[in-house]
C-alpha cells in the first residue's frame, strides 16, 4: 500500500474515531489533522469538499467495520439467537474494556439529520445495511420476509439503544437486557 493511501486511511480512521467519541460538531478539521499527524494539504487533497466529505468516508469506514464484525459472528453460527447473543456479548466486552469508544454512528446521525442531507443519507444506509444482515440471518433460519424485515429493524434499534444506554450508564447492563429481550423475541415456541 502506498503512502498516499495510508495517509487517506489514517485521516478516515482518525475522523471515524473522533466523530464516534465527540460527534460531528465536537470535532474540527484541526483536531483531525493534529490527531492524525497528516498535513492539512493532504486532508484537502483527499477531501476537497472538507469536513462533510470526510465525515461520510468515516461513516462508511465505521459501517464496514461493524458489518465485518457482525458477519464474522453470523458466519460461525447457524442459529440466529446464538449469533445475536454472541454479537451482543462482543459489544458488551468492548464497552467494559474501553471508556472511550463512542457511538458507532448514532452521534453523527443525531446531530446532522436536519443539517446535512449527505451525512443523513450515509447514516441511513449504514443502519439499513446492518438491518439487512439481521434480516438475512432470520430469512436463512425460516422467518418469513415481513417478519424478518420487521425483526431486523427491531434488533437494530434495540442494539443501538442498548449501546447508547450502556455508554451513558458506563455499564454493559443495557446490552445484557437487550440480549435477553432479543432472545425472547426470536424464540419460536
Amino acid at each position: 500500500m502506498s503512502t498516499k493511501n495510508n495517509s487517506k486511511d489514517v485521516l478516515i480512521e482518525t475522523a471515524s474515531r473522533l466523530f464516534r467519541i465527540r460527534g460531528y460538531y465536537g470535532v474540527g478539521l484541526k483536531d483531525i489533522i493534529e490527531e492524525s499527524g497528516i498535513p492539512k494539504g493532504s486532508l484537502y487533497h483527499y477531501f476537497p469538499q472538507g469536513k462533510e466529505q470526510l465525515a461520510i468516508a468515516a461513516i462508511n469506514h465505521t459501517k464496514a467495520i461493524v458489518i465485518d464484525e457482525i458477519q464474522e459472528v453470523f458466519d460461525d453460527m447457524e442459529d440466529p439467537i446464538l449469533a445475536l447473543q454472541s454479537h451482543l456479548d462482543h459489544l458488551s466486552g468492548i464497552i467494559i474494556k474501553s471508556d472511550n469508544i463512542g457511538f458507532p454512528i448514532g452521534t453523527i446521525a443525531g446531530e446532522t439529520h436536519s443539517t446535512s442531507e449527505p451525512i443523513r443519507m450515509a447514516c441511513q444506509l449504514a443502519f439499513e445495511e446492518w438491518q439487512a444482515i439481521y434480516r438475512m440471518k432470520l430469512l436463512q433460519s425460516g422467518y418469513d420476509e415481513k417478519q424478518a424485515t420487521d425483526l431486523g429493524i427491531t434488533i437494530n434499534l434495540m442494539i443501538e439503544g442498548a449501546i447508547l444506554l450502556s455508554l451513558t450508564n458506563k455499564s454493559n447492563k443495557p446490552l445484557e437486557v437487550a440480549k435477553k429481550q432479543i432472545t425472547l423475541l426470536l424464540k419460536k415456541d
